[in-house]
């Protein structure tokens, strides 16, 4: 998988594990609640996991230093 900058990968957390939530919240307790509304927000919740593992486990981008 290619390097993806932690900067990028921490907003990318932070969408998904907010819509997510918001989407949980709002498909359980909303006006006219869903369970496709639910649902989506447990995928969102699942793809901020992802991303976090990612964050979590990629290795640094090291320059190298014969190339200068």
């Amino acid at each position: 998988m290619r390097y993806i900058k932690p900067k990028r990968l921490k907003i990318l957390m932070a969408l998904f594990f907010g819509t997510g939530g918001w989407g949980i919240i709002y498909g359980l307790y909303g006006p006219n609640p869903h369970l496709m509304i639910v649902f989506l927000g447990v995928i969102n919740l699942c793809l901020g996991g992802l991303f976090g593992f990612v964050f979590l486990t990629q290795e640094p981008k090291l320059r190298d230093k014969r190339k200068k």
